[in-house]
């Protein structure tokens, strides 16, 4: 039994975190969980409408998250629950099969999110959360930065009590130029004070619960003043129940089929959203997140919502953001979260019913300020153009297309920026320093010189068929370039961790060209695994074992006891050597 229980542990780093818990943190978790749950109750109802299901599904839909990702996630910070790239995703499944049925619709959406729970928790038996690792530095930067613009676009409407059409930054400010009268006055001037309250407030009293006092102030002002009944929106009534832990019906075969294919999708989005949200957050407060650990997280919270009548979810970087910007440090603001949807279910729906929308809206704004990092753009771009500009099309991505299309542009971009490395990698003529010992690449130091008639070229990459011939072009381009003819070219193969048969057939034609030219071809510092590989297509044969050096010294050394006359590609060994099957293979210095 204890076996089991450390087994069970073993996959719910929440409960390590929070038998670790420190009493200081206490204070910004217990104001973070209140200020996140004060958000997530009108927004949560608001993408349950999204995916055409009523506005209590979509309080239904937190719960579960809240509770079980608190305990599975691998983020101290991440908040999961309903969001609107699912909700959409989960309409536009859902309403062709349902045919304007609510009952039916409830039961596909369940459905489909323990179709979406299961294709993750597959994912992360199948640790594919590898790919993750695919999204570099650049790309969160640029990411958050393009989620905060997103969520500054929209919150503009309840900002300012007007209905646009447009979904877009650009597309919102030529309406509100166009119809200026239609801006509600007490709305604009009620969310300005509340984000002018909450910056006031970070940059005086930063350790104050600003998005908290804002809300509650915004309220009392509302109340005080009638403003709910001079147009600013507020929350008003929400409805009460809890869900029933319940099986969704099986639908007919073909539309089984569709919601399998319908739920694919979402859960790549949907881990695509949690894992870079949960990622950037990571990189921002110094800390690490377990890739296939989020997977199975995301797997289990939409599991439990498929149980309980909810629909697919994934992580709000809104609600995430609220959380930073409060300073929490652990999962326990989730739970106070929950435990706040809980209380307003039961007791203090009255209480809620004067929320301004507005100032939810402002504080929504304020988080994605903070999300924009200025300074991290202008040091990529001082440490490198590339890497500033793959932050920019990130960005740029995001805002243009949608956010899965932005991030897999991304990607493909900082894939074809890695493989550019790999195809075109650095080389290097190595070659005496005057004063300095060891060998060192002559392009780097003046004065610096190779060994007369000896060319020792290293090549910093594995050898594949993407950059089989630039090896071969530039090792000709440095034979070319030495003052004197070259009568040894030695690879030093300490950074050619991997080869593959066609670069193993180009070094074999390599060494044939070589020594049609009178040129010995030889290797030094090859690791193990290498030279494996390489015996295995017959190379070490075919020029000699003796031709394979343990060390470049040695190399060098056999260079100069070398007969003065040409060498040949093949031979005896030369002089005081180890025997062949001591020196091949040998990767020490």
């Amino acid at each position: 039994m204890a076996r089991f229980l450390t087994a069970v542990v073993a996959h719910l780093p929440g409960v390590a975190r929070l038998r670790g818990y420190r009493r200081p943190w206490l204070r910004a978790d217990l104001l973070a969980g209140i200020t996140v749950a004060a958000y997530l109750i009108p927004q949560c109802m608001a993408y349950a409408e999204l995916a055409g299901l009523p506005p209590i599904a979509g309080l239904w839909a937190i719960l579960a998250p809240l509770l079980l990702y608190a305990l599975v996630g691998s983020s101290p910070q991440l908040s999961v629950g309903p969001e609107s790239t699912t909700a959409v995703m989960t309409a536009a499944a859902v309403a062709p099969l349902a045919a304007g049925n609510p009952a039916s619709t409830a039961g596909l959406a369940s459905l489909l999110a323990l179709l979406v729970g299961l294709f993750c928790c597959l994912g992360a038996w199948g640790r594919l959360g590898f790919l993750a690792d695919l999204l570099s530095k650049p790309i969160l930067v640029g990411y958050m930065a393009g989620v905060a613009v997103i969520m500054i676009t929209g919150q503009i409407g309840k900002v300012t009590g007007v209905a646009l059409e447009s979904e877009t930054l650009p597309g919102q400010l030529r309406e509100l130029l166009q119809r200026p009268g239609a801006i509600h006055g007490p709305t604009l001037l009620l969310a300005a004070a509340v984000l002018a309250l909450l910056i006031g407030l970070h940059r005086h009293w930063p350790r104050a619960p600003g998005p908290l006092l804002a809300v509650l102030l915004a309220t009392a002002v509302v109340a005080l003043f009638h403003l709910d009944q001079r147009g600013v929106a507020v929350i008003g009534a929400i409805p009460a129940g809890f869900p029933q832990l319940s099986w969704p019906a099986l639908p007919p075969p073909e539309q089984l089929r569709s919601l399998v294919a319908s739920a694919l999708g979402i859960a790549l989005v949907g881990y695509s959203d949690n894992v870079l949200t949960a990622r950037s957050f990571a990189t921002r407060n110094g800390y690490r997140i377990d890739a296939n650990q989020e997977l199975l997280a995301l797997g289990t919270v939409n599991l439990g919502n498929g149980l309980l009548q909810g629909f697919p979810v994934s992580s709000s970087g809104s609600r995430t953001a609220i959380a930073d910007a409060l300073g929490n440090r652990s999962q326990l603001y989730a739970l106070v979260a929950f435990a706040s949807v809980v209380v307003v279910l039961l007791v203090l729906r009255p209480l809620l019913v004067l929320f301004p929308k507005a100032a939810l809206g402002a504080i929504v704004i304020y988080a994605a300020l903070r999300l924009i990092d200025i300074p991290e753009f202008l040091r990529m771009r001082a440490f490198k153009r590339s890497e500033f500009r793959l932050a920019c099309l990130t960005l740029l991505g995001v805002l243009l297309t949608d956010i899965l299309v932005g991030v897999a542009l991304a990607v493909g971009l900082s894939v074809l920026d890695l493989f550019a490395r790999l195809v075109r990698p650095n080389d290097a003529v190595l070659g005496e320093v005057p004063g300095l010992a060891g060998l060192h690449d002559v392009a780097d130091w003046e004065g610096a010189s190779t060994i007369p008639g000896l060319l020792i070229f290293r090549y910093d990459a594995p050898l594949c068929f993407a950059n089989a011939e630039h090896f071969r072009r530039r090792v000709w381009e440095a034979i070319a370039a030495e003052p004197a003819k070259a009568e040894w070219v030695v690879l030093s193969a300490e950074a050619i961790l991997d080869i593959d048969i066609t670069a193993a057939d180009m070094l074999a034609e390599l060494h044939q060209e070589l020594r049609e030219q009178g040129i010995v071809l030889a290797l030094a510092r090859v690791k193990q695994d290498l030279f494996g590989a390489l015996r295995r297509t017959g190379f070490p044969d075919q020029i000699g074992s003796q031709w394979f050096f343990p060390t470049l010294a040695e190399a060098i050394a056999a260079f100069r006891a070398r007969p003065r006359a040409a060498a040949p590609s093949t031979g005896p060994p030369p002089p005081d050597r180890r025997p062949p099957a001591a020196a091949a293979g040998a990767g020490s210095a």
